[in-house]
């Protein structure tokens, strides 16, 4: 069984300035639970505010600044980024991919490197918004569908890990604006071995507008309260 000697961190983010140091300091101190190399990317993606300076004061971060405006496009350069920097076998790299506006827990990488360990390929990592930004009905309704211990499987790039060798296998991620982290799982689960976990859950922001139209905080925003009932969130 292939063991595990490298980890990559990608970070895409995009005016960020406000929540990328949280991010970063939280990365770091799972980094230092860890006793193998980590490499952390951050792709500022046409940021407009102090993002890529604020990234770039952290030690040991590299930051790429792009304009794509396409978070499909920011987290393959950050992943092309940082395999380009590392010489090691792919099948030996794992890549921890996170949100600037994340906040991940200390066991984050070493929990991901023992999946890896284990001969897991792909990590589906559970994800919680911040309760003090949500209404008590938000919360009541996300409480009500997330029993600890039974993660859903359901995919977020704030917490995905993959190998290397198998991401590179099932072709990266596409130039997509928003669900790129879903179209990769799909074509990693044909490739690899998934394996959907909440033992180190992240924790991201509770926004009602992020930096996508159809991602987390319209989720949070719009379809929350009727997933809760069973009830199809209305067509516009």
């Amino acid at each position: 069984m292939t063991q595990v000697a490298e980890l990559v961190v990608l970070i895409p983010a995009r005016d960020e300035e406000a929540l990328i140091a949280r991010c970063l300091e939280s990365v770091l101190a799972a980094r230092a639970n860890v006793d193998i190399p980590v490499t952390v990317v951050v792709a500022a993606d046409g940021c407009l505010d102090a993002t890529a300076e604020i990234a770039r004061s952290f030690d040991g971060v590299v930051v790429v600044e792009i304009d794509s405006s396409n978070v499909g496009t920011a987290r393959g350069i950050a992943a092309r980024t940082a395999l380009e920097l590392i010489a090691c076998d792919p099948g030996r790299v794992w890549m921890a991919n996170t949100d600037a506006d994340s906040v991940v827990p200390p066991n984050w990488l070493s929990e991901q490197v023992r999946l890896a360990n284990s001969g897991v390929d792909v990590m589906i990592g559970t994800v919680r918004p911040e309760f003090d930004e949500l209404s008590v009905e938000q919360e009541r309704a996300w409480r009500a569908r997330h029993v600890p211990g039974q993660p859903n499987g359901h995919v977020h790039g704030a917490n995905l890990g993959v190998r290397a060798s198998t991401y590179l296998e099932a072709g990266g991620y596409e130039a997509l604006p928003e669900h790129e982290d879903v179209d990769l799982v799909a074509r990693l689960k044909a490739v690899s071995r998934v394996v959907a976990s909440d033992d180190c859950e992240v924790v991201t922001s509770g926004r009602k507008f992020g930096r996508t139209p159809g991602g987390y905080a319209r989720y949070l925003r719009e379809d929350l309260l009727y997933a809760a009932e069973g009830m199809e969130a209305p067509v516009a």
